[in-house]
């Protein structure tokens, strides 16, 4: 780690204290700020190119050889996320789509149950530290400092930033029953959704989260560093949207832990995809709660471990 980033990271680590009156802006530029308010946003189509500062290019020579070759390696930043002035999370993140990312997390970590208890996402900072300074309904943030009243000492569990067997095992509602997603939908989608990863295309070493409809159609997709970022930031432009995902399907490129079944559950997607097996755990949360969990092998059919092995899942006809 060189002495620029450890100098970033401190400083994001220190506690903050924003003025709930200060002047917000919505602007482009850094430092931005999201209205949670705003006109909704449309879903957009696949771009080809991979997000601005996502991906930067280095030199590499290959073992043996003098020759310098140009490659595109992927950015990480570290991401600090305050609400209502309290340092909660530092997150290491690819530097794109940060506002997705914020609304996405907030939800899928249970720190908002809704959208509309955001008020206010402003962004700051750039190159290897970046902070977000969250405005939310003051029942969530009671809720938030509950939470952490409750929680001894800063000892982590390992599952991002959970700090007690309580937010690693929640207790979360049963969602209606939903039927699987059809058959054709499900075919091609490794290939289908490589036009959705121009980070990947261009460097690799990223996870990629998408969305389809119920027509198995592809929506969205969000690209980083991290598997559960991914998610998140895949959750927050569809909630930023408004899009409705009755019905719908996540789409995961990596492997399904439990964390990734909580996030789902939470936004409400009744079916989750994943490229990578699931493990133990993640099958029976699924298969308690009504979530439709299908992995995708590479060379084999669609392997649906819930609903239960006993249930007429409508794949065998």
């Amino acid at each position: 780690m060189t002495a620029q980033t450890q100098y970033a990271l401190k400083n994001l680590l220190k506690p903050r204290t924003v003025s709930r009156s200060a002047k917000k802006t919505c602007s482009n530029d850094q430092p931005s700020s999201l209205l949670m308010n705003a006109p909704r946003r449309p879903l957009a189509s696949p771009d080809s190119s991979a997000p601005a500062d996502a991906s930067q290019r280095y030199h590499f020579k290959a073992i043996g050889e003098t020759l310098q070759e140009p490659v595109e390696l992927a950015e990480e930043c570290a991401l600090a996320i305050a609400y209502n002035g309290i340092s909660q999370a530092v997150m290491m993140i690819s530097p794109a789509n940060l506002e997705d990312f914020v609304v996405g997390f907030s939800l899928g970590s249970g720190i908002v149950e809704e959208a509309s208890e955001i008020y206010d996402i402003h962004i700051s900072g750039t190159g290897s530290g970046r902070q977000a300074d969250v405005e939310i309904a003051s029942r969530a943030f009671w809720k938030l400092k509950e939470q952490r009243r409750q929680l001894p000492g800063s000892a982590g569990c390992g599952l991002c930033g959970v700090e007690a067997l309580e937010q690693a095992l929640p207790q979360l509602p049963v969602l209606p029953i939903a039927p699987l997603p059809p058959a054709h939908g499900l075919q091609d989608l490794r290939q289908r959704i490589a036009e959705y990863q121009p980070l990947g295309k261009t460097c690799g070493a990223v996870h990629a989260a998408l969305f389809m409809d119920a027509q198995g159609s592809i929506l969205l997709g969000r690209e980083d560093i991290g598997r559960h970022n991914a998610l998140d930031k895949l959750i927050g432009a569809l909630s930023r949207a408004g899009h409705d995902v009755t019905g719908g399907v996540a789409v995961v490129t990596s492997r399904c832990s439990l964390e990734l079944i909580h996030k789902v559950q939470r936004a409400g997607i009744p079916t989750l995809v994943s490229l990578s097996a699931p493990t133990g755990l993640a099958t029976q949360w699924a298969q308690r709660h009504n979530i439709n969990l299908i992995h995708i092998p590479h060379r084999s059919p669609p392997r649906v471990y819930s609903p239960a092995a006993d249930t007429d899942d409508g794949y065998n006809e």
